[in-house]
């Protein structure tokens, strides 16, 4: 009987280890997060987006290249979700048949062309970044980065352009209603942007 015990005793010792370095490991990963984020424009919007970001099952980033795809992962996921809302809101007479925006100017149209615009260029940073940047100080190194950064102010140029236009030829309740899911984006692209300067920082 007592070697039978052994193997379920043996797994709870394990599982409980497991979840003890768990434990331990989460407040460690939440300090880095808290900390980085210290760097940013908009810290409170950091630290709340990437927390978020670890809390859905992702691998929580332990280092600062990590810190800043997540960022950018979190910065395209709201740029497309915010396009998608744009595009319900000012209806299908703004979209093409291919669901995107249609050519031509108007205030709304504008903001959802800028919007798919800035959803493509964070997907390209990510993409980049996801891919290595190669040994730091290298220019190699750099060139990658480079476009990365380059990406990301792309995206913050076409959130902002957006909420620019926003000012004419929109009724203040569609108006407040873009603002609000466009100014959220714009702030996690800031952060991204700071996060991914820090990545290049000393070299």
């Amino acid at each position: 009987m007592a070697r039978s015990a052994a193997p379920p005793l043996l797994a709870a010792l394990l599982l409980a280890f497991a979840a003890a370095a768990a434990a331990s490991a989460a407040p460690a990963a939440t300090d880095f997060i808290r900390k980085s984020c210290r760097a940013t424009q908009y810290p409170s919007v950091c630290v709340q987006s990437l927390s978020a970001y670890g809390a859905a099952g992702n691998s929580p980033p332990r280092s600062p290249q990590e810190l800043a795809r997540a960022a950018l992962t979190v910065s395209a996921d709201r740029a497309k979700s915010a396009s998608a809302y744009v595009g319900r809101l000012v209806g299908p007479g703004l979209r093409g048949s291919a669901g995107g925006p249609k050519k031509g100017s108007s205030p709304a149209r504008d903001c959802l062309e800028n919007m798919a615009d800035s959803v493509g260029h964070l997907r390209d940073a990510a993409k980049e970044l996801s891919g290595g940047l190669g040994r730091a100080g290298t220019p190699a190194f750099r060139w990658h980065l480079s476009n990365v950064q380059t990406w990301c102010s792309a995206a913050l140029t076409d959130e902002n352009t957006c909420l620019d236009g926003l000012s004419r030829g929109v009724d203040a309740r569609t108006r407040a209603a873009i603002r609000s899911k466009v100014v959220d984006v714009a702030q996690v692209t800031s952060n991204a942007l700071a996060l991914v300067n820090k990545v290049g920082a000393g070299h």
